[in-house]
């Protein structure tokens, strides 16, 4: 008979991140807002990043747990840099990074969107991931988390969002290219992938009675996800409870990818 299975003497809890060490980029608004207060209320300590020192405040202030603010642009290498050595001086170390920062879609076609434009999404939505990441792993111990926020549109595109769409594609490879990479030093790299949700960015679909009517349509739960239903995909990859998975994308979409 084959022997049987190892029990350990406690299992881990998914999603606990008491006592983590959190940055998060793009946090002034939006999806970056949303995981500060999850984390911040679940017991992490939350480095907010964003370009808006107004808007860091704000949230700053409506935290439960221990912040800092740092505002500055994803794009410069320096500024990153500059993050994670004043978490480390702040805090005594880093355990989790995530590379929310992003720029809305372009709704608009390959013959239209003008160069800049396309540059720009790229440059935010993952160059800055890839510098965020950088300068993450370089202060990181050994279970060091990655978590970047990409988009179901980066494995199913829509008409009208190419630059956005590639961009969330590229932060696919970027992170199993990472999780290689960082294996050795104990560090995974993951992907949350969101489908539609009610939120800011997605009211221009929402409103649209044709595209919102066609994403529900593909959309196997028929419906817009809530907040509630996303920070958890976060909290789980940052808790002990994911420490052997890395170079994966956990897609949180309702079966929009499936329809």
């Amino acid at each position: 008979m084959p022997e049987r299975i190892e029990i350990p003497e406690a299992f881990p809890d998914a999603g606990d991140v008491r006592g983590r060490r959190v940055v998060v980029t793009g946090a002034g608004r939006g999806l970056g807002e949303l995981i500060a207060h999850a984390f911040s209320a679940a017991g992490a300590q939350v480095a907010l990043v964003s370009r808006t020192e107004r808007d860091l405040k704000v949230v700053a202030d409506s935290l439960p747990g221990p912040t800092l603010v740092f505002c500055g642009d994803v794009r410069d290498a320096d500024f990153n840099e500059a993050v994670a050595d004043a978490t480390v001086a702040e805090w005594g170390g880093l355990d989790v990074w995530i590379c929310n920062a992003g720029i809305s879609p372009v709704v608009t076609g390959p013959l239209d969107i003008e160069p800049e434009t396309w540059r720009d999404v790229i440059d935010v939505n993952l160059t800055g991931a890839f510098l965020g990441a950088r300068a993450a792993a370089r202060v990181m111990a050994h279970g060091g988390r990655l978590i970047f926020t990409g988009s179901v549109l980066g494995e199913r595109p829509r008409k009208g969002l190419t630059a956005y769409s590639a961009s969330k594609a590229g932060l696919i490879g970027l992170a199993k290219g990472l999780a290689l990479d960082l294996a050795p030093a104990g560090i995974t790299v993951n992907v949350v992938a969101p489908g539609w949700f009610e939120s800011p960015l997605a009211d221009g679909f929402a409103n649209n009675e044709r595209l919102a009517e066609s994403i529900l349509a593909h959309t196997a739960l028929r419906r817009w996800g809530r907040s509630s239903d996303l920070t958890g995909a976060f909290q789980f990859l940052a808790s002990d409870a994911a420490a052997f998975i890395t170079g994966t994308v956990l897609t949180v979409d309702g079966g929009y990818a499936l329809v």
